[in-house]
C-alpha cells in the first residue's frame, strides 16, 4: 500500500462522484478562466505604455494573472474535476499514477475546447476596440525567434518550457500529496508556482507550460504562431511526463505499514 492517494481528481469509484460530464465541464470552464485571464491581459493591458488609460502591467503583471487565474478556476472547479485546465498536467499525473489513463483524452478535449472558445471570446472583444488587429495574437504566442519577446531561439525555449513544466508538476504532486499539505492551500501553492516560472519564462518563451493555451492563441496568431505551436505542445508535455515519472519513482514509493 502506497502512503499517498491520488487526490488530484475525485475518484469516480465512490458513491456520488463528480460525472464524466461534470468533470469535462469543470475543465471546460477552469481552462477558459485561466486563457481569458493570462491571454487577455497581455493583450489588453500589458502592451499599453503607461499613458491615459494605460496599464501598462508588464511581464510581472501577465505573471500574476496567470498564477490568479489557476488559482481562482482551482477553488472554483477543483473539487469536481481536479482542476488540471492543462493537458500537460493530466498527463504528467496519469504518468505518475494519480489519473486514470481512461480520463485523458476527455480531459485533453475538454481543455483545448475551453482555451478556444476564450481566445475567440477575446477575439470578439479585440474586434469592438479602436485598434483591432491580429497582430496581438502573434505577440501573446508562445515560440521562438520573432515569436519570443527577448529573441531567444528554439533550443532555448524548448529548455524553459520543458523545466518550468517539470517544476510545475513537482509542485502539484508534492502539495496534493496527503498529508503533506493542507488541501485548501493547494492552489495556492500551485497559482504562486505559476507566477515565479511565468516571470522567469516570458521574456524567453512568452511562457506557456500548457499546450491548451498554446493552441488557443495560435489559431489565431498567424503563420509565425501555427509554424511553431508544435514546440509549445511537445516540450511542457515531455516536461510533465519527466516530472510525473521521478515523482512516482523517488516519493511515492510503497511503505510497510505499522502495527
Amino acid at each position: 500500500m502506497s502512503e499517498t492517494a491520488p487526490v488530484d481528481a475525485p475518484s469516480t469509484d465512490r458513491v456520488g462522484a463528480p460525472s464524466t460530464a461534470k468533470r469535462f465541464t469543470a475543465e471546460l470552464l477552469g481552462t477558459f478562466i485561466l486563457v481569458f485571464g493570462v491571454v487577455g491581459t497581455a493583450i489588453f493591458a500589458a502592451g499599453f505604455d503607461g499613458g491615459e488609460g494605460g496599464l501598462n502591467v508588464g511581464f510581472l503583471g501577465v505573471s500574476l494573472a496567470l498564477g490568479l487565474s489557476v488559482v481562482v478556476g482551482a477553488y472554483a472547479f477543483g473539487a469536481i474535476s481536479g482542476g488540471h485546465f492543462n493537458p500537460a498536467v493530466t498527463l504528467g499525473l496519469a504518468v505518475g499514477g494519480r489519473f486514470a489513463w481512461n480520463e485523458v483524452g476527455v480531459y485533453i478535449l475538454a481543455q483545448v475546447i475551453g482555451g478556444i472558445l476564450a481566445s475567440t471570446a477575446l477575439l470578439g472583444i479585440l474586434s469592438g476596440g479602436p485598434l483591432f488587429d491580429l497582430a496581438v495574437f502573434q505577440g501573446a504566442s508562445t515560440g521562438y525567434g520573432v515569436l519570443s519577446p527577448g529573441g531567444y531561439g528554439l533550443v532555448s525555449v524548448f529548455l524553459v518550457e520543458t523545466i518550468a513544466t517539470a517544476v510545475f508538476l513537482f509542485v502539484i504532486m508534492g502539495v496534493t500529496t496527503a498529508g503533506r499539505t493542507a488541501a485548501n492551500f493547494a492552489p495556492l501553492a500551485i497559482g504562486l508556482t505559476l507566477t515565479v516560472i511565468a516571470l522567469v519564462a516570458i521574456p524567453i518563451s512568452n511562457g506557456s507550460f500548457n499546450p491548451a493555451r498554446s493552441i488557443a492563441t495560435a489559431i489565431y496568431g498567424g503563420p509565425d504562431a501555427l509554424g511553431q505551436v508544435w514546440l509549445s505542445i511537445l516540450a511542457p508535455i515531455i516536461g510533465a511526463i519527466i516530472a510525473g515519472a521521478i515523482f512516482k519513482a523517488v516519493f511515492d514509493r510503497p511503505v510497510k505499514l505499522g502495527s
